[in-house]
């Protein structure tokens, strides 16, 4: 929880958690699902990597994490369009 990174994940969840439910509409259902669950997956990464034993898998959770930064801003920009 000290982390900055995982700070700003936290953020970045809620604002996507707030564009969700603004989409949320039952033909955006499965889309606003598929956004909350691509931005909590960035937090919950970060959180599982900080309690590794080894620099070499709290690496592999970053990795993880930031392929998901990337899927919820395809899915931000989506959105958007």
């Amino acid at each position: 929880m000290d982390l900055e990174i995982w700070k700003d994940s936290i953020a970045l969840n809620r604002k996507s958690y707030d564009l969700a439910d603004q989409i949320s509409n039952a033909k955006s259902y499965r889309f606003a699902e598929q956004l909350r669950a691509a931005s909590l997956s960035i937090s919950n990464n970060i959180a599982e990597g900080a309690g590794s034993f080894s620099d070499k898998d709290f690496a592999n959770f970053l990795n993880i994490a930031r392929r998901s930064v990337f899927e919820t801003a395809n899915l931000v920009f989506i959105a958007y369009q």
